[in-house]
């Protein structure tokens, strides 16, 4: 009996020390906390780069955004930095569900340089429940999400040092 105790703690305790720790007290904007959990699957009708990028082995950010959305299209540059930052451990794409034209005549005058794709069915929005853009969710290779929220977010801003722990936990993890 006790090492069943035991053993449920281990799978209900938080993650491990050398992620970022979770912030519970924070404004989430989605119905449902993927953060320790396994990221649901990623459904995509159409990459604008033409094809799928390589994830294989690395940590996967996906930004919920929209060309309409103001703290979106602020962020672009953020993203593109972290992009060319962190080019060899981190896969950035950007997922909105409106139509590939509307995104298409979009990307003609912004510099997007990370995956951006589309799904105007909204199925892995509508799984997370995301209910304010933009949202991310960073997802490490055992596909368990590391963090997930609004990125500007003052209780829990995701930041350069972030998304380097994540990608330094998960690499010493492999060891």
């Amino acid at each position: 009996m006790v090492s069943a105790i035991f053993a449920a703690a281990l799978l209900t305790s938080p993650q491990d020390a050398s992620y970022p720790a979770y912030i519970t007290e924070k404004t989430l904007y989605a119905d449902n906390d993927f953060r320790g959990k396994e990221a649901p699957k990623m459904e995509i009708e159409t990459w604008m780069h033409k094809k799928a990028p390589d994830m294989k082995g690395k940590v996967v950010m996906v930004d919920f955004w929209a060309t309409w959305c103001g703290p979106c299209r602020a962020s672009i540059p953020e993203l593109n930095e972290w992009q060319k930052h962190f080019e060899k451990d981190l896969v950035i794409v950007g997922l909105s569900d409106e139509p590939k034209d509307t995104i298409t005549k979009f990307m003609e005058g912004t510099a997007m340089n990370y995956h951006v794709a589309n799904d105007t069915q909204g199925r892995l929005k509508k799984i997370v429940g995301v209910k304010g853009i933009p949202h991310a969710m960073i997802i490490t290779p055992d596909n368990i999400v590391r963090w997930q929220g609004f990125p500007g977010s003052a209780e829990d801003k995701l930041t350069t040092a972030k998304i380097e722990q994540i990608i330094s936990a998960w690499k010493a993890s492999q060891k």
